[in-house]
């Protein structure tokens, strides 16, 4: 599977509807994981995956790989996350600019 190489600005632009359901659907994965594998597999059950791209932590549709946003952008930043359940051990991708987990 390729996922793609993106800055925030090219992360999918949804009208608030849509948005919120998504936040909706993902927040409470985010926020309650007790670990990053968890968080992958609970995103992954959803159809969704986990990525990172210059520094974001992203959320990606698992099947075309488009970056549907950051954690921030879901409610969940990277920080808080990490504060919670410690930094992910992350494996830097070939591009320099985006790492998937280890």
């Amino acid at each position: 599977m390729h996922f793609q190489t993106a800055t925030p600005e090219d992360f999918a632009n949804f009208d608030s509807e849509t948005a919120a359901l998504l936040r909706q659907a993902l927040l409470p994965i985010l926020e309650q994981a007790p670990d990053w594998p968890s968080l992958a597999a609970g995103l992954a059950r959803k159809g969704y995956a986990l990525g990172f791209r210059m520094g974001h932590m992203v959320i990606m549709s698992a099947e075309t790989g488009a970056i549907l946003g950051t954690g921030h952008g879901f409610g969940a930043p990277l920080a808080s996350i990490a504060r919670r359940i410690g930094r992910p051990v992350l494996r830097l991708g070939r591009d320099g600019c985006s790492a998937s987990l280890d």
